[in-house]
């Protein structure tokens, strides 16, 4: 998914000016006519993402960050000091670390059980109706594995995530709102963070059909090319770190806020240990990294929760990345950031 800094968030307000009479013809602006301005700039961020160009899509955005009638919430995100934070801090503050960032997907795991059952049965009932010779079998169960190999190898197991998040989205619909909202946590912390997200899939089949690959599981995608060009210069710094470890952990986090554990994100964590290991960290600084960002992520989705699930709602029909923005923009205070 995303990928990963320090701020000192102080904010600091311009000092007042003398009052000063201006004339000006440019004419004020209304409340709804700023609306409008915000709406027809976010189209036009959706149309520079359709047409790949990312970079005038955070151009456009930066632009109207923090000014009135404009993005107040793009990187404004009120967070917790960075420090080193012990595991009864985060119990203190209603988290439990084990059930966060151990997940475990009991749905599709089920339904991978159950079809490597029913697989079990439709072959003995085969065997037993056409009355197939044990080396037909043998060579059947050889043509499995090779199918089962090349998935593996080819398409890094997409064939068969593909099979099962369609049962799963289908027949389960407690996994398929689990999924809309672990990816709502997925993007309004990476815009809060002042990352922005490009677009979301919300299933495999999905991802598949915009994307054409089986190697591209389901997600939200980010505009990530200044975070590319830091690692391509060899240092990625703190600010950047910050940002994008909260991000790989929003969508665990959102879980357990919802459900009590985490099912889905087991991938998230493993690329962001992968990424501190990458840059050196040691055990205990890199559990420093992973328990500041959780605590700050835990706390901004509790914070922004009537966000997150407009946000869930709209990208459960499929709103594009400009609309959810102003979603997100509509809901949440001036106080709150």
């Amino acid at each position: 998914m995303g990928t990963l800094i320090y701020n000192n968030l102080s904010f600091l307000y311009p000092p007042p000016r003398p009052r000063v009479k201006v004339f000006s013809l440019t004419r004020i602006l209304s409340s709804s006519e700023v609306g409008v301005s915000k709406r027809r700039v976010l189209e036009q961020v959706d149309e520079e993402l359709s047409k790949g160009d990312e970079r005038t899509a955070l151009s456009l955005v930066k632009d109207l960050q923090g000014k009135p009638g404009g993005l107040r919430c793009f990187g404004a995100a009120r967070q917790v000091p960075q420090r080193f934070y012990t595991l009864d801090e985060l119990k203190l503050n209603g988290i439990d670390t084990l059930s966060l960032l151990s997940p475990v997907d009991e749905t599709l795991g089920s339904i991978e059980r159950n079809l490597q059952l029913m697989a079990l049965v439709g072959g003995v009932a085969a065997w037993n109706t056409f009355g197939f010779s044990p080396q037909q079998i043998f060579y059947l169960s050889l043509a499995l594995l090779f199918l089962w190999t090349l998935d593996s190898i080819s398409f890094n197991g997409g064939v068969g995530s593909l099979v099962l998040d369609t049962i799963g989205h289908t027949f389960s619909q407690k996994y398929h709102n689990r999924v809309i909202q672990h990816e709502a946590g997925h993007f309004l912390i990476a815009y809060l963070v002042g990352i922005l997200p490009k677009g979301y899939t919300l299933s495999s089949l999905e991802a598949l059909k915009k994307e054409r690959s089986l190697n591209i599981q389901a997600g939200t995608a980010f505009v990530d090319f200044e975070f590319l060009e830091e690692v391509s210069s060899g240092k990625v710094s703190a600010t950047t770190l910050n940002r994008f470890s909260c991000i790989a952990l929003a969508g665990v986090a959102t879980e357990y806020l919802l459900y009590g554990y985490a099912e889905g994100g087991l991938a998230d964590i493993n690329k962001l240990d992968l990424l501190l290991k990458g840059l050196g960290f040691t055990q205990k600084k890199a559990d420093s990294q992973v328990r500041w960002s959780v605590l700050n992520t835990i706390l901004l989705l509790r914070r922004h929760e009537g966000a997150r699930a407009k946000l869930a709602e709209a990208m459960s029909t499929g709103k594009s990345a400009g609309s959810c923005i102003d979603i997100i923009e509509d809901n949440i205070d001036d106080t709150d950031i």
